[in-house]
């Protein structure tokens, strides 16, 4: 028979939300007991995470600067017929940090590590091996809950970390380029430099379907690197990754498929961008919000979460109106129109629109013109979501 282990806050899943809510917890509140059970032997999964430094609010960044591993000021983008540089700054950072910084921040009581969960309440978690934890408040972080209840299209990639033979030369990422072959939808290369002879490769694909092919995706990953002239000594890491693209759906079928009434965040919250599919923004503020709550019992989480995510959706609805344009509107092979059209915009609309904070201005300016798509199809799209 198993033990009872109590404590204030228990958080499942040991992946970027549940980690960005531990640090945010233990430094706003360092008398709460918080425990993090994963069912990997270490935080945070094999992952980069990037994002620009308009998605983080100055008031935040606290939370997630000790995470950072690499800096840049600027990025590029390529398309067919468009070659730029934006102005922002562009930050990384790596599941081995989010690990690292978690264990020299917390008291080794709060890992629960190699642990696998069986059921989730509000205020209990049933593990694997018998042991329970009898918490005051749960927050659910496990990863998406029933996407099958969404309208979805998918951001796929397989990204690898390349040791070169010889110094790339290249001092900022290229976040897009699209001047590579369409296959599969809108298809992107994503390079971001770690070090003189490190470059992170990652081959990005916008698709109707989320099965990748790893050999042929890693194939494609070398040919682009020898077309640079990168001589690659070995590979040092690989990731691969799915994202929902969210065209439609509804916010209160998609909450009660992962459980009504537990608190949830990241991706099980409905917490991502839904034209980029990325959540360490949403996941930054949510974190930020639950350390300034003085209620953390676990009806007081569930109700909070699931009113901080439903706003979180409501403001979304433009931006699914986007994604529906581009995999409802379009062929396939031409969707990269559609991005580069939206890089000939203004850097700080850009940069306002992948943090999801896009002004009215940003939406009319976005939509003015000739659309990149066929018209009747465009106003189809629009006549069909619901974005006003």
């Amino acid at each position: 028979m198993g033990s009872t282990i109590p404590c204030d806050v228990a958080i499942v899943g040991g992946g970027l939300a549940g980690g960005l809510i531990a640090l945010a917890l233990h430094s706003r509140r360092p008398d709460l007991d918080v425990r993090i059970i994963e069912a990997a032997p270490h935080l945070g999964g094999d992952h980069v995470w990037s994002f620009f430094g308009s998605d983080v609010d100055a008031a935040d960044r606290w939370l997630v600067a000790p995470l950072v591993v690499h800096d840049w000021t600027g990025y590029d983008v390529a398309f067919p017929d468009l070659a730029r540089p934006i102005a922002a700054t562009y930050h990384s950072v790596t599941s081995e940090r989010l690990h690292a910084v978690l264990r020299a921040q917390l008291p080794e009581r709060a890992f629960l590590l190699g642990r696998k969960v069986l059921a989730a309440s509000a205020t209990a978690v049933v593990l694997a091996d018998g042991d329970r934890i009898a918490a005051k408040g749960v927050i659910d972080c496990r990863g998406p809950g029933d996407l099958s209840v969404l309208d979805l299209g998918w951001q796929k990639f397989l990204g690898q970390e390349l040791l070169l033979h010889h110094p790339h030369g290249k001092p900022i990422p290229t976040v897009m380029d699209a001047t590579v072959a369409q296959i599969d939808g809108y298809r992107f290369v994503y390079c971001l430099p770690f070090a003189d002879d490190r470059m992170f490769v990652e081959d990005t694909y916008y698709s109707d379907t989320p099965q990748i092919d790893r050999a042929a995706l890693g194939t494609r990953i070398a040919a682009y690197a020898a077309g640079r002239g990168w001589l690659v000594d070995s590979v040092m890491r690989t990731e691969a990754g799915v994202l929902p693209i969210t065209l439609g759906g509804d916010f209160e079928t998609y909450w009660r498929s992962s459980g009504a009434h537990v608190a949830k965040a990241g991706m099980r919250a409905g917490l991502f961008q839904p034209t980029t599919g990325y959540s360490l923004p949403d996941a930054v503020r949510l974190a930020v919000a639950l350390a300034g709550q003085s209620d953390l019992s676990g009806k007081a989480l569930a109700r909070f979460t699931h009113d901080y995510a439903r706003a979180a959706w409501k403001r979304g609805a433009f931006y699914r109106m986007l994604s529906a344009m581009m995999f409802r509107a379009g062929d396939p092979a031409e969707r990269w129109r559609i991005i580069e059209r939206f890089y000939r915009l203004d850097p700080t609309l850009i940069t306002r629109f992948y943090a999801g904070r896009s002004s009215l201005k940003d939406k009319m300016r976005i939509l003015t013109g000739k659309p990149p798509v066929p018209v009747r199809s465009a106003i189809r799209v629009l006549r069909t979501t619901a974005w006003r």
